[in-house]
């Protein structure tokens, strides 16, 4: 195993279980004490986690793990709601993405749509998130627009006023939302509340707004409110959603897809 996937897996059980010790994550990952302490003591000096004796702890009290540590949780569902979310969007629409792992497979579905391979533009881009526009802008068909604002190192967002006069003079056909709570009381919500202010005028610029989420995500909450349940017209999830989550979204007036 890469030094890479190490992080990655260690990041992970960390997230998960919230102390993990040396031994334990030795045994898990099928490496000697010595090269799961020389992690630890790595990731420390990188400020991914707090070093304790014979053992680590997540870094703060709420603790969100960047989005290049992140493996391919929900891999599989995640990109069937991708593929969903992107057979939503017609060619010739000005489409919001925001930052996330979800949509960063709805970038990538779009991108290998044939229908979508040419055009003047096939699709304008909207989005906050440097990766997504680094993957797009390759694909000449598309025009792809950056929000402008302050880089969040953990999700690759731009954040932040400045982002606000780009949005001020925009309008999108449809607003594709990464979250990571969506509740029908409570609504769409992210981490980080600079990163939920974009994401919310994002959607208050679009036509309508379509939820791309595993159903992991479903019935949650998070720190900072995105936008309320009412202001989305479509969640798209996965057949593990139940079913009466699926009721209580339809009930709310939200069209759901579950793929």
């Amino acid at each position: 195993m890469s030094r890479d996937a190490r992080w990655k897996a260690l990041l992970e059980l960390l997230v998960e279980r919230g102390r993990l010790d040396v031994e334990e994550a030795a045994a898990e990952l099928t490496v000697s004490a010595a090269t799961i302490r020389r992690d630890f003591d790595q990731l420390a000096e990188q400020q991914m986690l707090v070093r304790t004796r014979g053992g680590a702890v997540v870094h703060g009290v709420s603790y969100e793990l960047p989005l290049r540590y992140k493996t391919a949780r929900h891999a599989s569902e995640k990109q069937r709601i991708a593929k969903a979310v992107a057979d939503l969007v017609a060619p010739g629409e000005a489409v919001g993405l925001t930052g996330g792992t979800t949509t960063t497979e709805v970038a990538r579905a779009l991108a290998v749509r044939s229908d979508l391979a040419t055009g003047s533009p096939a699709l304008t881009i909207v989005t906050n998130a440097l990766n997504i526009a680094n993957e797009l802008a390759v694909r000449p068909q598309f025009k792809i627009v950056l929000t402008g604002g302050v880089a969040r190192p953990q999700s690759y967002e731009l954040v932040g006023p400045l982002a606000d006069g780009v949005l001020g003079q925009i309008t999108l056909d449809v607003a594709v939302l990464g979250v990571v709570a969506f509740d029908v009381t409570h609504g769409t919500a992210a981490h980080d509340e600079a990163e939920a202010a974009i994401n919310r005028l994002l959607c208050e610029r679009a036509e309508r707004v379509l939820v791309a989420a595993d159903s992991s995500k479903l019935g949650q909450r998070a720190f900072a409110r995105i936008c309320a349940a009412d202001a989305v017209d479509t969640l798209v999830t996965d057949v593990a959603v139940s079913e009466d989550m699926v009721r209580r979204f339809e009930e709310a007036g939200i069209t759901v897809v579950a793929v």
